[in-house]
């Protein structure tokens, strides 16, 4: 089951200048727990946002780079050549960024999404997703506290066979 999992503001932004724009203490640990012993797939500038490599994953970075070299990472080309990665890993993770949440839409089966209940000036966003094609099948509300600047939820959606 090829999963997206992301944080996204009420407008759908992810980031901006290539970093996030909250801090959720609580969802970076929720992705620890999800990802850990998995495949995480991303784009080349989510990647170069790491300051180093998310331990116990496998980290798949996608460019358009021919030469890139990214130690300790597999690198491809495309979201197909990532998929052709993971085939032994019942549950990969596509982790961002923009773009490659907009193609991995069409190839997942999960999204795990924390809505961050706040908007953000953002330079990069979730995409627009059909939730008659989604079945939301858990959410879990969290408020603001003093570790976290925003209320937030977990939503986990399945994709509906068509």
């Amino acid at each position: 089951m090829i999963t997206m999992i992301a944080a996204a503001a009420e407008n759908n932004a992810l980031g901006k200048d290539n970093d996030l724009v909250w801090h959720l203490p609580d969802d970076f640990k929720r992705f620890k727990d999800l990802t850990s012993g998995h495949h995480i797939i991303m784009g080349r500038k989510t990647y170069e946002t790491f300051p180093k490599l998310l331990p116990n994953r496998i980290h798949i970075v996608i460019t358009r780079k021919k030469d890139y070299k990214a130690p300790g990472c597999i690198v491809v080309h495309s979201l197909k050549d990532a998929l052709d990665q993971v085939k032994d890993d019942e549950h990969p993770y596509i982790i961002g960024g923009g773009e490659i949440y907009k193609i991995g839409l069409e190839f997942s089966q999960k999204i795990e999404l924390t809505r961050v209940h706040c908007d953000y000036d953002a330079d990069t966003f979730f995409p627009e997703f059909d939730e008659k094609e989604w079945e939301l099948v858990h959410e879990e509300f969290h408020p603001k506290d003093e570790r976290h600047e925003c209320a937030f939820t977990y939503l986990t959606y399945i994709k509906k066979d068509n």
